[in-house]
């Protein structure tokens, strides 16, 4: 995406000149002629470069200041620009804010390496060095600039699922180079016009076409599919997910990476701030979330209002043979807060608690009991037979074994509870 320069000059050649080098670089130029427009668009456009010419203002170090302190969060480059080449001027203006001063006349090659220096400065500022994308702050500034623009632009919310569970197992290392890996297919995927920033360590937002935002999300799902699986051992693949390890994960059944891409757009609906397009977003992400595999929701127009917040589900099922055990966790569960019901009702439960029973044959029903369980429901299975694998590969997401604190079991339940209502 070009980065954003504005020009304060009345000289109407010579900021034309200026103008035409900097569009040259592949920058998009404003000229603005009088102070009032010129802090007008500087709010609004947040540009990477501003060059200020004396003769604009009759004091350069104060106006100078002024822009500093408008631009503080932002924090642009600022280039004077006067007729003058005493040292105090140089010195005066530098110290109330300019990044550098240029006198005037300047030739064309010089005027043209010194920005080209700034911009490349500017820009290595804001990269994030593990995906090579621009970092959030300067993805809220683009995001803030392409609403101001009046562009009509597509918004997607890219996100790799269960990265943490994968970096617990396979290391930082190798969750890094997941993340590179995914980051150069996105890249492969946008045009020039297109932009890709991070919102953090498995977030990214993508600006682009709204005619082509659809077949983006499909071919980075297809890919990240096809690329995720080659980074799981073979017997992780064979088994069909991953058992976590370590004191708060021991047991736990972990689905494999996955993409999830939530996509909206300005074409007919308006958003006037960065907060309204990520609130639309998330809600559109959070629907394209499956279960298993790569996936992504469009918010399309004639489906107007089918994004709704959804009540939360604090359902919890308990079945437990042990009658003392049961009468403990259904009494500590309900303090917590949740609606707990030990016999099947009509209501989806988000969270099932399973006792596996003690011998085989418990085991084999425990298989059907799984099977009937609604897709997406969290179940935890604890039992006083080690079969961990097994019963993980009925479809277990957790399984505890027994005796097992209470304190460690309502943690999981929290957090299970909290991943269905995601």
């Amino acid at each position: 995406m070009k980065k954003q320069i504005l020009i304060a000059d009345k000289r109407k050649e010579l900021s034309t000149k200026y103008k035409k080098i900097l569009e040259s670089l592949d920058c998009n130029v404003i000229v603005a002629s009088k102070p009032d427009l010129f802090l007008k668009l500087t709010q609004e456009n947040e540009p990477e470069l501003i060059i200020i010419s004396d003769s604009i203002v009759e004091d350069l170090a104060d106006f100078c200041k002024k822009i500093r302190v408008l631009t503080f969060n932002s924090r642009p480059v600022i280039i004077a620009m006067s007729k003058s080449a005493e040292l105090e001027d140089r010195v005066n203006v530098l110290q109330n804010g300019a990044d550098d001063f240029l006198s005037e006349p300047i030739a064309s090659s010089e005027f043209k390496m010194r920005m080209l220096a700034h911009l490349r400065r500017e820009q290595e500022k804001y990269i994030d060095e593990r995906s090579g994308f621009e970092n959030k702050t300067y993805t809220y500034k683009v995001l803030k600039r392409t609403l101001a623009s009046g562009q009509k632009r597509a918004f997607m919310l890219v996100s790799i699922e269960n990265i943490d569970e994968y970096k617990m197992l396979y290391t930082d290392l190798a969750s890094e180079k997941l993340v590179k890996t995914y980051c150069t297919i996105i890249k492969s995927s946008l045009s020039e016009d297109d932009f890709a920033g991070q919102i953090s360590d498995s977030k990214f937002l993508l600006i682009t076409s709204p005619l082509v935002a659809e077949r983006i999300a499909s071919f980075l799902t297809f890919a990240f599919d096809n690329v995720a699986s080659k980074f799981y051992s073979e017997q992780d693949l064979k088994r069909g997910y991953v058992i976590l390890q370590g004191d708060d994960n021991e047991g736990r059944r972990s689905r494999f990476v996955r993409s999830a891409i939530g996509i909206i757009s300005n074409e007919f609906k308006t958003y006037n701030s960065p907060k309204e397009v990520f609130n639309a977003l998330n809600e559109v992400h959070n629907f394209a979330i499956l279960p298993e595999g790569s996936s992504y929701l469009v918010d399309r127009p004639q489906l107007k209002g089918f994004v709704s917040k959804k009540e939360r589900n604090n359902n919890i099922f308990i079945s437990e043979k042990d009658e003392a055990l049961s009468f403990l966790l259904e009494t500590t569960v309900k303090m917590q807060g949740y609606n707990v019901f030990t016999e099947i009702k009509s209501e989806i439960p988000s969270v099932v608690i399973l006792d596996a029973g003690d011998n085989e044959e418990d085991l084999n029903q425990l298989k059907y009991t799984i099977k009937n369980i609604p897709k997406g429901t969290k179940i935890i299975v604890t039992s006083v037979m080690h079969e961990k694998e097994k019963i993980l590969n009925m479809g277990a997401d957790l399984y505890l074994p027994k005796p097992y604190n209470i304190l460690t079991l309502l943690n999981r339940v929290k957090s299970f509870c909290d991943e269905y209502n995601k």
